[in-house]
């Protein structure tokens, strides 16, 4: 038996807030949290294969909301010491899509989440 429900994440790609990493994700077929704290490695731990994820960007200083960047579906997980790596077939990429709530997406690593009216804003096709 398989399991029935999708799972999404929205997940960041720049180490230090500053070096962006998307395209090499996209290029390579990877999403990977590359540092071990605490709940961003735990929460990225429970990641599996055929979720969906798409990666985000702040906007900036002063703006409200996120942009979303690329969407695609985990292939399979890497669980390292100190690294997850996902495999990512990325179904879309270069998206640049306005989402003016961010749910408090800040840090690396948000979900999972349900699918809901937010959640099919950011992964409609």
């Amino acid at each position: 038996m398989g399991r029935q429900v999708t799972k999404y994440w929205v997940v960041g790609a720049s180490w230090g807030g500053e070096d962006h990493q998307d395209q090499r994700f996209v290029e390579q077929g990877i999403w990977v949290l590359g540092y071990e704290e605490g709940s961003q490695f735990q929460r990225a731990a429970e990641m599996e294969e055929g979720d969906r994820i798409a990666i985000k960007r702040m906007k900036g200083k002063g703006q409200v909301g996120i942009r979303i960047l690329h969407l695609g579906i985990i292939k399979g997980v890497i669980r390292d010491s100190n690294l997850i790596i996902c495999t990512v077939d990325w179904v879309v990429t270069n998206l640049d899509r306005d989402i003016s709530e961010s749910r408090g997406c800040f840090k690396s690593v948000h979900g999972p989440y349900d699918h809901d009216s937010w959640i099919e804003e950011i992964f409609c096709l």
